[in-house]
């Protein structure tokens, strides 16, 4: 099309060449005898008075039009990109349900997740409060703050925490253990979103204790206001026996407000206050200050100074072991009602020992009414459930930022760029591990919200409509999402950029199936049902755009089909180029990517998120749309004959993903051109034999998928082979859980790169192993011929799986990313709430129709 309209436009300027040829020779007799009508002899044509004024107006009138025109251009603001245009469709979170008593009740809360302790309110620009304390390791001190695997903590992590208004932390540092209680309370005189408490417990073990580094412990509790208001300190002499307010200050969405600190102990006290516009690196400005006071007075005081109007105060807290101090923060204090004394004697002392105390038992009484562990496991497997629980709810963060996005061409824009930001967003959400991951992950969402909501199902409707919120005009969700600079912090640069082009496997699906389910089956109060069907009523658009990016932008060459984009084509490092896209990362597909791919997986989330589309179409009477009939859609993706032809192997009855494959790559070391004297190489790719078009041969977690999406028939003999693979000890069993991928497999164990060890290539996960049992429970109750052997197995499989994670956790004092699995220890990120803590469901054999 190119070429001929080239051509076209080449022929036209010949004609016209031509055709001026002709007239010109017609005209010049005219013109001659125009020119002898000139009375001046002049060869330049004259014209009359009249027409002169026209013209001279035509072409003033000219200038003006053109002159406005590139005044327009100038000025005139770009159209954006699409990959950064949101979703024209009202936000989900602007809903009555979540404005109102509902946001005022999660205004404040634990959303730092990735500080030891952190409080801040759901706002952009918000009051925010911390806990750092000096530990000791190796003989040194060290500074705690964010949760980091390199402080070596025996364990940390909430035994108890109910998402709204109450946690119990534990966190034990080389033989000091500190204890973080956080209580909430709304009453008369109180500012928006109420007041919060703060208890914190010190105990010494002193056979893991170096009496060297002193007999006592040094807490430092820090308040910073990221809208840069200044904080007032109380007074230059803190005595808190005589006077318990530590600072003040004022913001338009709490009002005044105070801080203050109650002790029966004897502390000593020390402050220091900066002014900064960042907040990523606080811990930075107390040890900068301790050291100074270390050269100038050998003491590792605060200096108990102040910048001018500082935005940030901390206060040092100096107690021999054992001691207790609480802190509470009083809002709206200007109110003539405000009762400020009677309202922090409720939140210290006694009165916060009582309501602790109550709030504790409430946990552990709504923990067996949801889940009836009592009758199904022991009392070590139920502390595990209420500590992942615990850890999950108080693992729920507030971020507000852009996000970064890759964009490899953009149109309307005056310069070539390669990243663009996002809009300014906010994300409420729960995140995968504390010290690794702590911000939110689109696929990792879906798992949790199993879990949150059958806890709190106001909490899950907030996260998840947060995340569709987040839709741009595609209908495309960045897969992991770093807001703000204290996530930015955590994170190498070269994994911040989001691609546009990739997605992730649509897991809210899971939780949106099991929610309507329980519609369905009356599991909820009026008010709940009507609530959750205006959200689903809201929230279809999005939906629909996300399927319809999925459909479209994902689908394969074949019909049925579909494929993660984003895998490298070009790579001479990689093993097997991995498949981020899909979350299984290094998992093995096809060894050279291309676009006849066919992905199992992918695959099998579509026809989850058409059936939960038709589902919800039904629930909301909803007519099809042409092109968009979720039940023609969801019929054909589990259409099993289509299923085998496109992804079953007969003689391994397996399935397995198809591509442009070959068995024959491995990674062989290659010397580098010498740098600076040093001799260097590198583990390189390298391909042995030309691959052809078939499916990929590797048994493993992708092979399961039709099985946990209970596609097969209960009658069918591939059932039968499916539980075969998943009890061969040669292939995917261990007494810990299925690993990740058979023994069998030439990429079992194998590293990837020469700096990417095996990832989803062996180990256990919880996430796959709890859809598996679940495929496997239901398989247990439908009539067939291998009903019993379903039975069986699944048995066996959760008994072990329970066992290991308990475990572990007794040992260790965590919940892990992944499961070795020859042997069943802990491995990867820890704490690893997350997907992990789907373990309480395993518990209680609930899993929901997915």
């Amino acid at each position: 099309m190119s070429g001929s309209g080239r051509r076209t436009v080449r022929s036209r300027v010949r004609s016209l060449s031509e055709a001026d040829a002709d007239s010109l020779q017609e005209r010049r007799p005219a013109l001659n005898r125009h020119r002898e009508r000139s009375k001046y002899g002049s060869s330049i044509p004259l014209f009359r008075s009249a027409n002169l004024r026209v013209v001279l107006g035509i072409c003033f009138l000219a200038f003006f039009v053109i002159l406005f025109m590139i005044h327009h251009l100038l000025l005139a603001e770009p159209k954006l990109p699409r990959a950064v245009t949101p979703l024209p469709a009202p936000k989900i979170m602007d809903l009555p349900q979540f404005q109102g008593e509902h946001k005022e009740s999660l205004y404040w809360g634990t959303y730092r997740p990735h500080a030891y302790f952190g409080i801040r309110a759901r706002t952009p620009k918000s009051l925010i409060a911390g806990l750092m304390w000096i530990g000791v390791k190796d003989g040194r001190y060290h500074l705690r703050h964010v949760c980091r695997h390199e402080d070596d903590l025996s364990t940390y992590g909430w035994t108890r925490h109910n998402g709204r208004d109450f946690g119990h932390q534990v966190l034990v540092d080389h033989g000091m253990t500190l204890t973080t209680g956080f209580l909430k309370s709304k009453s008369e005189g109180s500012g928006y979103g109420g007041d919060w408490a703060v208890r914190i417990n010190v105990q010494l073990d002193k056979s893991k204790w170096n009496e060297e580094f002193g007999r006592g412990a040094q807490l430092f509790f820090y308040l910073a206001d990221e809208a840069g208001n200044a904080l007032d300190v109380s007074g230059e002499n803190m005595n808190i026996h005589e006077d318990s307010l530590l600072a003040s200050g004022s913001r338009a969405d709490i009002g005044d407000w105070q801080l203050h600190l109650k002790s029966m102990d004897n502390l000593e006290m020390h402050y220091a206050g900066f002014h900064t516009p960042h907040f990523h690196n606080l811990s930075d400005f107390i040890e900068e200050n301790l050291a100074s006071q270390i050269r100038k007075h050998a003491r590792l005081e605060l200096s108990d100074s102040l910048d001018d109007s500082p935005n940030v105060l901390v206060f040092q807290i100096i107690g021999g072991f054992p001691f207790t101090t609480d802190i509470a923060l009083i809002s709206g204090t200007d109110s003539d009602s405000s009762r400020i004394e009677e309202r922090v004697s409720m939140l210290t002392g006694i009165s916060l020992s009582n309501q602790l105390k109550y709030k504790e038992q409430e946990f552990d009484e709504k923990f067996e009414k949801i889940f009836h562990l009592a009758e199904k496991v022991d009392s070590e497997s139920i502390s595990v459930g209420k500590a992942a629980v615990g850890n999950l709810l108080g693992g729920i963060g507030y971020f507000y930022g852009q996000s970064k996005i890759a964009v490899s061409r953009i149109l309307n824009l005056r310069e070539r760029v390669n990243y663009l930001p996002y809009w300014p967003a906010e994300l409420y959400t729960s995140v995968p591990s504390r010290s690794f991951f702590p911000r939110g992950f689109l696929w990792d969402e879906g798992f949790h919200q199993l879990i949150i909501w059958r806890w709190d199902i106001h909490i899950s409707l907030d996260i998840i409509g947060h995340w569709l919120d987040l839709m741009n005009v595609d209908g495309w969700i960045p897969r992991e999402q770093i807001l703000g600079a204290e996530a930015l912090s955590r994170v190498p640069e070269e994994f911040v950029p989001q691609h546009p082009t990739n997605g992730n496997p649509p897991t809210l699906f899971l939780a949106l199936n099991d929610i309507i389910n329980s519609l369905k089956n009356n599991e909820f109060t009026a008010m709940d049902r009507s609530e959750i069907s205006q959200f689903l009523e809201r929230a279809f658009v999005r939906l629909e755009a996300w399927f319809h990016w999925f459909n479209t932008t994902q689908s394969g060459k074949q019909m049925s089909s579909y494929y993660w984009h984003g895998r490298d084509n070009r790579t001479t490092v990689e093993l097997n180029p991995k498949t981020l896209s899909s979350g299984l990362d290094d998992y093995p597909r096809a060894s050279h990517p291309s676009a006849d791919e066919r992905h199992l997986d992918l695959r099998c989330w579509m026809l989850l998120a058409a059936d939960c589309m038709h589902s919800i179409q039904e629930l909301l009477d909803k007519e099809s749309k042409p092109g968009m009939n979720y039940g023609s859609t969801a019929k054909s993706l589990s259409d099993f004959e289509l299923l085998n032809q496109l992804h079953f192997d007969d003689a391994l009855g397996a399935y397995f993903d198809f591509g442009n494959h070959t068995e024959k790559v491995q990674l062989k070391w290659k010397e580098l051109e010498a740098e600076h004297n040093y001799a260097a190489r590198q583990l390189v790719r390298h391909v042995l034999e030309r691959p052809v078009l078939r499916l990929v041969p590797h048994i493993g977690y992708v092979s399961l998928f039709p099985f946990m999406g209970r596609i097969i028939p209960s009658g069918s003999w591939i059932l039968e082979k499916q539980l075969e693979l998943i009890s061969n000890r040669s292939l995917l069993w261990t007494n810990y859980g299925l690993r990740s991928l058979a023994k069998t497999s030439s990429l079992y164990m194998k590293r990837n790169t020469e700096h990417d060890p095996p990832y989803w290539r062996g180990p256990v996960w919880i996430n796959m192993n709890y859809r598996i049992l679940s495929a496997l429970h239901h398989y247990s109750k439908e009539n067939g011929p291998y009903q019993a052997k379903a039975k069986a197995i699944y048995e066996e499989l959760r008994s072990n799986l329970i066992r290991n994670i308990v475990r572990n956790y007794q040992e260790s004092g965590f919940l892990w990313e992944q499961y070795d699995q020859t042997k069943g220890k802990g491995k990867g990120a820890h704490p690893f709430t997350g997907w992990t803590s789907l373990v309480v469901l395993i518990m209680a054999e609930t899993y929901g129709k997915i």
